[in-house]
């Protein structure tokens, strides 16, 4: 089965099937750049907040991801499976490629979306 996952960073969703690790579901967005480091759980390039839904997990390397944070819904991308709708927040080293990338897009011409938590003024 198929689940929405969102990436809070930046607006973009993609579908990401129960055996497919969260991490492949961001590499198919086709979007260069994004880091990937061992996909193994062991380097925590991929790390993420969980901010919502459900999922499976594997074992994750307590030098990177501590049982505290575990426990709060931060893991590693690559050792995830979503079995709901899940909305994730980009917290490792990727979170600069990401922030990077959208600064390039917005300079090249294209929209891009970001959300906020802080109101927009109207002049």
């Amino acid at each position: 089965m198929k689940h929405t996952v969102t990436i809070e960073n930046t607006g973009e969703t993609f579908r990401c099937d129960e055996d497919t690790n969260v991490l492949l579901g961001m590499e198919q967005l086709c979007r260069k750049g994004i880091p990937v480091g061992c996909r193994n759980g062991g380097c925590g390039v991929c790390k993420v907040q969980v901010n919502k839904g459900q999922y499976a997990k594997r074992k994750m390397s307590r030098g990177v991801v501590s049982a505290e944070e575990e426990a709060s819904g931060c893991v590693l991308a690559c050792k995830i499976f979503p079995q709901s709708d899940l909305e994730v927040e980009v917290v490792g080293k990727m979170v600069r490629a990401i922030v990077a990338q959208q600064s390039a897009s917005s300079d090249s011409g294209f929209t891009t979306t970001m959300k906020t938590n802080k109101p927009v003024e109207e002049k």
